[in-house]
C-alpha cells in the first residue's frame, strides 16, 4: 500500500512527520506538501501559472519528499496524476494545527488536499487537532495510521473521505471516538478594521467562543472531549458506511491503547 501524506501547514510542520513515522508502519509513505504554510486556501488550484515542484531532503530516512510552491490542491493533483500516476493507495492530509469543523471544511486547505484524493477515487483523511499551541500530535497519527490498516484490510470500504478532528488530549483524557455530521456554523465570519493601515483594510478572523455544538455534530464530540470523525464531502454518505464506522468506534477506541 502507497500512502501519499500532505498538508497545508507546509512540508516540514511537525504534525506531518509524526504522521509519517506512524503511517511507515502500515504501507509505503510519500511526502508531497506546500514549500510553506498554506491555510485557508481551501480547494483551490494554481491554474494560470507554473507550479514549482522540488525533491527535498525527508525528516525520516527513506521517505521520497516533494515540495510544492502551490496550494495543498495542487500538490496531490500533481502526486496523484504525474509524480505517482496510479500508485496512490490513500491521501492522508494532516495532522493540521487547530480544528476543521463545520462549514470550516469548505475553506481549509487540509480538507481540500484530502478532497482531491476522494475525486480521483481514493480514499483520503483529513486529520486536525484542537488547539494552536502546546500540541498533542501523537493521539492522531496512530488515529491515521490505525484508519488506514482499516482501508488496507477491507474492513471499511474505499473511496471515501473522513474528516477527523481530535481533542488536544493525551489518550488517557479522551473520552471515545464518535462518527459524528458537520456542525452548520461558520467559523470565518468576525471581521476587523485594521487599525495599522494607511489605507481601509480589515481583518477575518476566527471567532468560536459562543458555539455550541447539536448531539451528534464535529463541535459537540470535541466539546466532550471525544475523537470526532465525519464522513464527507456531506452528512448523505451512504448508510453501509455509516454502519461500519459506527460498529468499529468503540474498537478503535480500544485499539488506539494498544497501537
Amino acid at each position: 500500500m502507497k500512502i501519499l501524506v500532505t498538508n497545508d501547514d507546509g512540508v516540514y510542520a511537525p504534525g506531518l512527520w509524526l504522521a509519517v513515522e506512524e503511517l511507515q508502519q502500515v504501507g509505503s509513505v510519500v511526502v508531497v506538501a506546500p514549500e510553506q504554510e498554506r491555510s485557508g486556501a481551501g480547494t483551490s488550484i494554481s491554474l494560470r501559472q507554473p507550479i514549482e515542484v522540488k525533491k527535498v531532503e525527508p525528516q525520516l530516512e527513506g521517505v521520497e519528499t516533494y515540495s510544492v510552491e502551490g496550494t495543498p490542491s495542487d500538490g496531490v493533483i500533481i502526486a496523484v496524476n504525474s509524480l505517482f500516476p496510479g500508485g496512490i493507495n490513500v491521501v492522508v492530509s494532516g495532522i493540521n494545527r487547530g480544528p476543521n469543523i463545520g462549514h470550516d471544511v469548505f475553506v481549509s486547505g487540509t480538507v481540500g488536499a484530502a478532497f482531491q484524493g476522494y475525486l480521483h477515487g481514493i480514499s483520503s483523511l483529513a486529520v486536525s487537532v484542537n488547539a494552536y499551541e502546546g500540541l498533542n500530535f501523537g493521539v492522531g497519527a496512530k488515529l491515521a495510521a490505525l484508519l488506514v490498516a482499516k482501508l488496507r484490510d477491507d474492513m471499511l470500504p474505499g473511496g471515501n473521505l473522513l474528516n477527523v478532528n481530535l481533542p488536544n488530549l493525551p489518550l488517557s483524557e479522551i473520552g471515545g471516538v464518535e462518527i459524528t455530521t458537520l456542525s452548520q456554523q461558520n467559523y470565518c465570519d468576525a471581521v476587523e478594521r485594521d487599525g495599522d493601515s494607511e489605507t481601509e483594510c480589515y481583518r477575518i478572523r476566527r471567532s468560536r467562543d459562543s458555539f455550541r455544538g447539536k448531539v451528534g455534530s464535529d463541535i459537540r464530540a470535541l466539546q466532550l472531549n471525544r475523537i470526532s470523525i465525519t464522513p464527507l464531502p456531506d452528512n448523505r454518505r451512504s448508510s453501509s458506511l455509516q454502519h461500519r464506522l459506527r460498529a468499529l468506534a468503540p474498537a478503535m477506541y480500544k485499539e488506539l491503547f494498544r497501537y
